[in-house]
């Protein structure tokens, strides 16, 4: 059972990659590789039922595969190729395909050729795993170095958890955890590659425990059901268990597969293949869009009156010597300050039109740094720069990359009305060969309550007198619309980070 949960979990997590969205070579060189072992562990149960030739050849195949597409997706996998080179690729194909032209031959029949072929995987794995070992200890600390070290970690546990198939073997009564143990190492390095968002193994182990509780959730329902209906459950705990994670497991692929299907009947292209659950976030784009829609029309409504107001008022400010233009003042900064208000909303309701090219993003922060201290610097705001030289250019829309540092930079100095450090940091972030970086703005302010911080990016929530509460909102559009992601980390009285990752 277990050799066959493998088998389908490799299946699965092969066609999630392969008719993914996001595709890159690291991606496709896993799917290869799970395709590979969706083929041993197909061919070996097969075997254990129907005993025929076929499925032990399908066996072999499999396993001859694996070594030269470790050593591909290895190479992917640290990028720098840390000891692995082109000639490594070559030599296992040769091998593989040698060992592959002599199975139809009496070979096929030796008793201990899966032996042989487990230990040539073996020290394919051991090679790898030299070279990942090696690619840790040259690399700085960083996301990408930790991300390095739970893939070691996971590869050290697995190896021990399947040892104890050799105790199995030699009748010492410990079950073979060799297969759920790579099942488990197969979904986790799924989770590595895929979410590259993911910045700790705590927050890896918790997407895993939630899959975990939704399996036990399905497997309790279905001893429940058959217990209401009379029926005595003949099938033991562990097969239901099982079953149970194929299903979950399998959910996504199948949907995907379908989706693909059904679009090319239906050419509306529809999301059909949306959760009921999902209704809700439907409506809520259906109403973005609504917004985007009457933003214009409103803005337009309100501006006009706005201006004939504010006209009328500068015209008695001039004519009428009385004490009235003080009066006549505030109305104009209300004026102004209403119509504020309005070109921020519609700069938050409307799409923006990106117009973005390749960018140096140190050259960006420093036109910002230049403006503040053109402007309105105080004098007890010191501001650093810790600008990382080898940073690769990335495709942004200047213009509003500037409006996004420059809105978390007041906000900033802002936050430091007696005075403190405003530090502008770069680093260079490796995210599966593409080119990304990290910037973060840091203040020495009073910080952010942990409150506060939950709403910071809703629109409209504002912790200022004066402040329309849409400056943060446009700012996570942006970066949003950019393909990255902006986080903020707050200490109250310490003082403040935002993070920009594009």
């Amino acid at each position: 059972m277990e050799t066959f949960v493998a088998a389908i979990i490799s299946l699965a997590i092969s066609i999630v990659l392969i008719t993914g969205r996001k595709k890159n070579p690291l991606h496709l060189s896993f799917a290869i590789i799970c395709s590979a072992l969706f083929l041993e562990k197909i061919g070996i149960f097969s075997y254990g039922i129907f005993h025929t030739d076929f499925w032990k050849i399908i066996h072999y195949l499999g396993i001859l595969s694996i070594p030269p597409l470790l050593i591909i997706f290895s190479r992917y996998l640290l990028r720098s190729q840390a000891g692995l080179f082109r000639r490594d690729i070559t030599i296992t194909i040769a091998v593989s395909l040698s060992i592959i032209a002599s199975l139809f031959t009496p070979l096929l029949q030796w008793n201990d050729l899966n032996v042989f072929l487990y230990i040539y995987c073996g020290l394919v794995l051991i090679y790898c795993f030299t070279a990942l070992v090696r690619q840790i200890m040259g690399k700085p600390s960083g996301a990408e170095k930790k991300r390095l070290v739970y893939v070691a970690i996971a590869c050290i546990a697995i190896v021990v958890l399947s040892l104890s198939d050799v105790l199995n073997y030699y009748g010492y009564g410990f079950p073979a955890l060799s297969d759920i143990a790579l099942a488990a190492l197969i979904y986790f390095l799924f989770i590595i590659i895929t979410h590259t968002d993911i910045p700790e193994l705590y927050e890896i182990m918790l997407r895993t425990l939630l899959i975990f509780f939704v399996i036990l959730f399905a497997t309790v329902v279905f001893y429940v059901v058959i217990d209401l209906f009379g029926e005595r459950p003949k099938l033991p705990f562990t097969s239901v268990f099982m079953a149970s994670f194929l299903i979950v497991i399998f959910i996504d692929p199948l949907k995907m597969i379908l989706k693909q299907i059904f679009s090319y009947f239906f050419f509306d292209k529809k999301d059909f293949s949306a959760s009921l659950y999902s209704i809700d976030d439907e409506v809520e784009r259906k109403n973005v869009a609504l917004l985007e829609e009457m933003a214009t029309g409103l803005a337009h409504e309100i501006r006009n009156p706005l201006g004939s107001i504010k006209g009328a008022a500068e015209y008695l400010k001039e004519v009428d010597t009385t004490e009235n233009p003080r009066l006549l003042e505030i109305i104009i900064e209300e004026t102004d300050r209403l119509n504020t208000v309005v070109s921020q909303f519609l700069n938050y309701a409307k799409p923006y039109e990106m117009h973005a090219e390749n960018q140096d993003i140190n050259r960006i922060i420093k036109k910002v740094i230049s403006l503040i201290k053109a402007t309105n610097l105080p004098e007890n705001i010191t501001i650093k720069e810790n600008l990382s030289p080898d940073l690769p250019d990335i495709k942004v829309d200047g213009e509003q990359m500037i409006q996004v540092i420059l809105n978390v930079a007041l906000n900033g100095m802002e936050a430091m009305s007696d005075g403190g450090t405003l530090s502008f940091t770069t680093s260079r972030i490796e995210n599966n060969g593409s080119n990304r970086v990290g910037v973060t703005i840091r203040d020495t302010g009073h910080g952010i309550d942990k409150e506060a911080l939950k709403a910071i990016f809703k629109p409209f929530f504002t912790t200022k007198k004066k402040g329309t509460g849409l400056g943060l909102p446009i700012c996570k559009r942006i970066v949003k619309n950019h393909g990255g992601h902006i986080h903020v980390k707050s200490t109250p009285g310490q003082g403040t980070a935002f993070q920009i990752t594009i």
